[in-house]
C-alpha cells in the first residue's frame, strides 16, 4: 500500500481513538483504501454497510475478517428478510391486478379527471414505497405521490384519502411471510427490519455512501450510538438522490469531521474544475489533483463515455451515435427509455398508459400541449421532442441495438449512473444546458442569467470528476463566461433518473 497521506494518518488516529467520525472524501481520494485501512488498524469486530453489492463484494475483499461487509438490504435480509424468500421470487404482475385484490375496482373523479383504477393502483403501491424510505413509523398522507395535472391543494388532499385506506391494507398484506396480492420488493423486509429498532452486533459501524442515505437507514445507524463507534463515509457534493428520499445525513451528524481531498484519479486541472462547481455547492472541501496523473482538459473526438444531465438527453445522444455507425452502450441498459416510449405509442394509438408519468394523460396531444405550455411540464418537453423526432418504434429499436460495455465503442450514462464509476475519457453531455438569462442587465447591457443552482452543480461535479486522463466539458463549456458567483436557490428542471 502507498505511504498514507497525512489526512488518512489523521483519519486512522481518530478512529483507533474511538470517536465517532464523519470524513468528508472528495472524488478519487482514496475513500474505500482509506476505510480498509481503519479496519486493518484495529482487532474489534466491525460492520460496513454498503451501497450496492458490487461495492460490498470489493469491499470485502480488501477488509479483514473481522469486518462484515454487506449491504443495508443484506444485512435486514439475513434478521428478518429470509422469511419473506418465497414471496420475493412471486411473479411480476401489473399493479391494478394488486390493486382489484385490495378491493380498487372502479375510477375516481378527482375535479376535472378522472382516475382510473389502474393509476389508483400504482399510487397506493408508490404510496408505500415512499412509506419504506422514510423514517416514519405509520403510513401518512405525506406518502401519497402527487399525481401530475392534479393542480389544487384540494385535489391532492381528496386523492389521499382516497389511496391512504389501500395503502394501509396493502401494508397489512405484506406482512404475510407465505402469500399475498402485492408483490414484494427488498425494500418492505428493510423497513419491517428498521421498525424492530434491531441492534446491530459490532464495535464499530462504517456507512458508505452516507450523503446518498434513506432516512429508514439514517434513523437504524444513529441508533447504534450507544454501543458502537460509528463512522460516517461520503461526500456532500455527490448527494443528488434527494428525489429519491435520500438525504445528507452527514451535515447534521454529531462526530469529529475529517475530510480527504487529494483525489488520486485526476491532475490539478481538473481539480480546478471540479473546485469552481464545490465552491457554487457550498460544499466543504476543495480537491487537489495528483502531479503523477495529469488530466487534460479540452476536445475529444471519441471519447470513452459521454454523461448526460437526463435520461431523455441520453436517449437522444444514444441515437445520434447510433446514427453515424458507433457501437453504443447505454449504462444499465434502456428499461427506463424503453418504458417511457411504450407508454407514448400507447397514447399515440388512442390508449391510456400505466406508466406513472404519463397516466393522466388521455392521448399524445395532451403531453405536447401540457409540455409545451404548462409551467410544470417543462420537463417533458425533451422527451416529446425526440418521441416527435424519431417516433416510438424507432426508440424502441434503438434500445435493442445497444451493445453491451466491454464491446461498445462509447458508453453513454446519465450523471447520476456514473456515479461511483470512472473511464480514462469522458465528455458531457448537450444536456446541461445554461441556466435562462433573467430580465436584468449587467453594466455593459447584457441579460444576466439566472443563478446556478445546488443540485445543478452537484451534478456537474459528478460529471467532471468521472475522467482520468481526460475531459471535453462539452454541454458545461457555457461555465466559462457565466458570473457564477451569484448563487441562488431556484428549482432544477428534470432529473438523470425520471
Amino acid at each position: 500500500m502507498p505511504t498514507p497521506t497525512d489526512e488518512q494518518v489523521q483519519a486512522a488516529d481518530t478512529f483507533r481513538a474511538g470517536h465517532h467520525l464523519v470524513l468528508q472524501a472528495g472524488a478519487g481520494t482514496g475513500k474505500t483504501t482509506t476505510v480498509a485501512m481503519l479496519a486493518a488498524s484495529t482487532k474489534r469486530r466491525g460492520r460496513y454497510l454498503a451501497f450496492n453489492k458490487d461495492i460490498a463484494r470489493d469491499a470485502a475483499n480488501r477488509f479483514p475478517s473481522t469486518v462484515m461487509c454487506k449491504t443495508a438490504h443484506a444485512t435486514a435480509y439475513a434478521a428478518l428478510g429470509h422469511r419473506y424468500a418465497s414471496r420475493l421470487n412471486g411473479p411480476r404482475q401489473p399493479a391494478w391486478k394488486a390493486g382489484q385484490a385490495l378491493g380498487i375496482t372502479r375510477p375516481i373523479r378527482i375535479g376535472d379527471h378522472e382516475i382510473s383504477h389502474k393509476t389508483l393502483s400504482h399510487t397506493v403501491l408508490r404510496a408505500v414505497t415512499r412509506y419504506c424510505y422514510s423514517a416514519d413509523r405509520a403510513l401518512s398522507r405525506n406518502h401519497v405521490p402527487n399525481l401530475r395535472r392534479l393542480a389544487t391543494h384540494a385535489e391532492r388532499v381528496q386523492l389521499a384519502d382516497v389511496v391512504l385506506p389501500f395503502a394501509a391494507k396493502a401494508w397489512v398484506d405484506l406482512q404475510n411471510p407465505d402469500q399475498g396480492a402485492v408483490r414484494f420488493e427488498h425494500d418492505h423486509y428493510l423497513k419491517m427490519w428498521a421498525l424492530t429498532q434491531p441492534k446491530i452486533e459490532a464495535d464499530f459501524l462504517f456507512l458508505d455512501e452516507a450523503q446518498d442515505t434513506n432516512p429508514v437507514l439514517e434513523q437504524v445507524f444513529n441508533a447504534q450510538r450507544d454501543h458502537a463507534q460509528l463512522v460516517m463515509v461520503g461526500d456532500s457534493a455527490q448527494a443528488i438522490y434527494g428525489w429519491r428520499g435520500a438525504c445528507d445525513v452527514m451535515v447534521d451528524f454529531d462526530a469529529t469531521a475529517l475530510t480527504l481531498t487529494r483525489s488520486f484519479r485526476f491532475g490539478p486541472l481538473l481539480a480546478e474544475q471540479a473546485n469552481r462547481w464545490l465552491e457554487l455547492a457550498e460544499a466543504p472541501i476543495r480537491l487537489t489533483g495528483s502531479e503523477t496523473t495529469p488530466t487534460e482538459i479540452g476536445d475529444i473526438a471519441n471519447p470513452d463515455a459521454v454523461l448526460c444531465r437526463t435520461n431523455i438527453g441520453a436517449m437522444a445522444k444514444v441515437m445520434r451515435l447510433l446514427s453515424e455507425g458507433r457501437s453504443v452502450a447505454l449504462a444499465r441498459g434502456g428499461h427506463t427509455l424503453a418504458a417511457l416510449a411504450l407508454a407514448a405509442r400507447d397514447l399515440k394509438e388512442g390508449r391510456h398508459s400505466s406508466h406513472p408519468e404519463l397516466v393522466l394523460f388521455g392521448s399524445w396531444g395532451e403531453v405536447q400541449d401540457y409540455a409545451a405550455y404548462d409551467p410544470a411540464g417543462g420537463d417533458l418537453q425533451p422527451f416529446v421532442d425526440l418521441v416527435d423526432t424519431h417516433g416510438p418504434n424507432a426508440i424502441l429499436a434503438a434500445v435493442d441495438e445497444l451493445a453491451d460495455e466491454e464491446h461498445a465503442d462509447v458508453t453513454v450514462s446519465t450523471a447520476h449512473k456514473a456515479k461511483g464509476r470512472e473511464w480514462p475519457t469522458v465528455r458531457i453531455g448537450d444536456d446541461f444546458v445554461p441556466p435562462k438569462d433573467t430580465d436584468q442587465l449587467d453594466a455593459e447591457g447584457r441579460p444576466i442569467p439566472e443563478p446556478i443552482n445546488d443540485t445543478d452543480a452537484r451534478l456537474a461535479y459528478v460529471a467532471v470528476t468521472r475522467a482520468r486522463r481526460g475531459l471535453d466539458l462539452g454541454g458545461l463549456a457555457w461555465f466559462d463566461a457565466h458570473p457564477a458567483d451569484s448563487k441562488g436557490p431556484h428549482e432544477a428542471v428534470g432529473r438523470g433518473d425520471g
